[in-house]
């Protein structure tokens, strides 16, 4: 790679060159995180949470475009698990059911754990929250929420 501009098509970091430079650079693994070392760092209780397979769920705050969707990404594909990703705004009821009996599914017939992502989770309403709550507790998802607003 001669520079950050021609990255060769399937290259290390697996984004085709013609990828957005965002997309090419978009970190791939926990080490490739940058901040948050008081979590991230090996050996910190997050990184041996995720490492070790052991979480349910995480919430994520901040700005946007700090990296909560590709921090969930990351935890994702480090524990092994399938991706799922909704937007509280744009999901409705039966979009949910429709995530969590495919995950319910795949767990039961091939072992498959889940991350349910769920970005701008601040704007779910009672009727969203009352379909998931029940699933994330019994372990059919893995729930990790983004929000732009302190919780």
């Amino acid at each position: 790679m001669a520079d950050l501009f021609t990255l060769p098509a399937g290259g290390p970091r697996g984004a085709p060159a013609s990828a957005p430079l965002a997309e090419r650079m978009r970190p791939r693994t926990l080490d490739e995180v940058a901040g948050q070392a008081h979590l991230l760092t090996p050996g910190k209780l997050l990184r041996r949470a995720i490492e070790g397979d052991r979480f349910t769920s995480i919430l994520l705050y901040g700005p946007p475009g700090t990296g909560k969707t590709t921090l969930a990404g990351v935890i994702a594909r480090t524990t092994g698990s399938r991706f799922e990703s909704l937007n509280g705004v744009e999901s409705n009821v039966a979009e949910i059911r429709a995530r969590i009996d495919q995950a319910r599914l795949l767990r039961d017939l091939r072992g498959e754990s889940t991350v349910l992502f769920i970005d701008e989770i601040h704007r779910f309403n009672k009727a969203q929250q009352d379909v998931l709550l029940p699933h994330v507790e019994r372990g059919v998802v893995r729930f990790i929420g983004a929000t732009t607003h302190n919780p």
